[in-house]
């Protein structure tokens, strides 16, 4: 009787384990198939190779695979908006072709020394800003309608202008497409690229030296040009290390694209960075519902993976302040004067640019 009583049990078993197994394929069908670029711990010449494939697979998904040779062909024609002398730098604000029918304004700044080729750094703001919102409104004093800026930036652009960087910047808080046939931020990332391309063109950058940095969109945009441009030396961005989970709830879906979450998340896009120098900056004033420093944690886990693999552990760090959605001012200052002015260090200039 025992033993009927288990051939029956095991005959049930094997006709609903059956059904279920049968109806799986329709649910795996349904559901996308997520992160299958996801960096795992391997050799440094096989971390090289992964951060090619994915580097192409995104130019793909992003509609630029094409679009980076023809960009030599593209003339900057730039025309001078506007001049000012702020004592330790000028400042000029430019037009400049982006493509070869859309043209960009752009604010770039340059120290008034002679001592160059100097470092450079792209600015970048986030939602709602501008290409002033980086400065602080004293840059832009007398400029009538140009003082627009945000105490949550914390005026860096100004800081790096004040004391020996090229700066620059450009608007990527659009929600609009330009140009027919292309994505948002294909239009965001590539008029920041473009801007890397006009720093490279200026005698008075040195062009192995040229960092960017931004809050919130502009974290997340400094994420994308750090990966994407691998003459980025050294990259800050702020207020924006999380997961793409956490980004489908509450927050603006500006960052999502086709085929984006079924390869990668955003730490594999901070892997492409490594080895050169990454900081993420996350306040711990930020809600669970925004840039939770324990969700920062976990992912700069994951980016540290490819860190260590390619022997650069130490160049990569995730800087947790005691403020909210900000620029952590003294904390990007230190890591591009270590990085991008071979760690130029006089505490009485570092006290006066960060004590505002």
């Amino acid at each position: 009787m025992y033993t009927h009583r288990r051939i029956i049990m095991a005959i049930v078993f094997a006709f609903f384990g059956n059904s279920v197994l049968l109806a799986a394929p329709k649910q795996d069908q349904a559901i996308p198939q997520q992160r299958s670029m996801r960096y795992i711990s391997r050799s440094a010449d096989d971390a090289k190779a992964w951060q090619e494939d994915v580097r192409a697979r995104l130019f793909l998904l992003l509609k630029m695979d094409n679009s980076l040779q023809r960009r030599n062909s593209i003339p900057f024609s730039a025309n001078e908006l506007s001049r000012a002398d702020r004592g330790t730098y000028h400042i000029m604000e430019v037009e400049i072709n982006s493509t070869s029918s859309r043209r960009i304004r752009v604010v770039v700044t340059i120290p008034s020394s002679k001592a160059k080729p100097v470092p450079a750094v792209v600015c970048i703001g986030g939602h709602g800003s501008d290409l002033y919102s980086p400065y602080d409104p004293k840059t832009f004093s007398g400029e009538g309608p140009r003082k627009k800026s945000d105490s949550i930036y914390k005026g860096f652009g100004t800081v790096l202008a004040e004391t020996g960087y090229v700066t620059i910047s450009t608007t990527v808080s659009q929600h609009k497409v330009y140009e027919k046939g292309r994505l948002l931020m294909t239009e965001r990332l590539w008029d920041l690229i473009r801007c890397v391309d006009y720093l490279q063109s200026m005698s008075e950058v040195d062009k192995r030296r040229i960092g960017c940095g931004g809050l919130s969109l502009g974290g997340e945009m400094a994420m994308w040009l750090g990966a994407m441009d691998e003459r980025i030396a050294a990259t800050v961005s702020a207020g924006f290390l999380t997961t793409m989970d956490q980004m489908e709830q509450n927050h603006c879906m500006c960052w999502k694209f086709e085929g984006l979450r079924e390869h990668v998340d955003f730490a594999d896009v901070y892997s492409l960075i490594a080895p050169r120098p990454l900081q993420c900056q996350n306040g711990m004033l930020e809600p669970a519902s925004q840039f939770y420093v324990p969700l920062a944690r976990r992912a700069m886990d994951e980016i540290k993976t490819i860190y260590k693999d390619l022997d650069r552990p130490e160049n990569v760090i995730l800087d947790v302040h005691g403020e909210g959605h900000v620029i952590d001012l003294p904390g990007l200052v230190y890591f591009f004067d270590k990085h991008l002015y071979e760690n130029r260090w006089k505490q009485e200039i570092y006290d006066m640019r960060t004590k505002r």
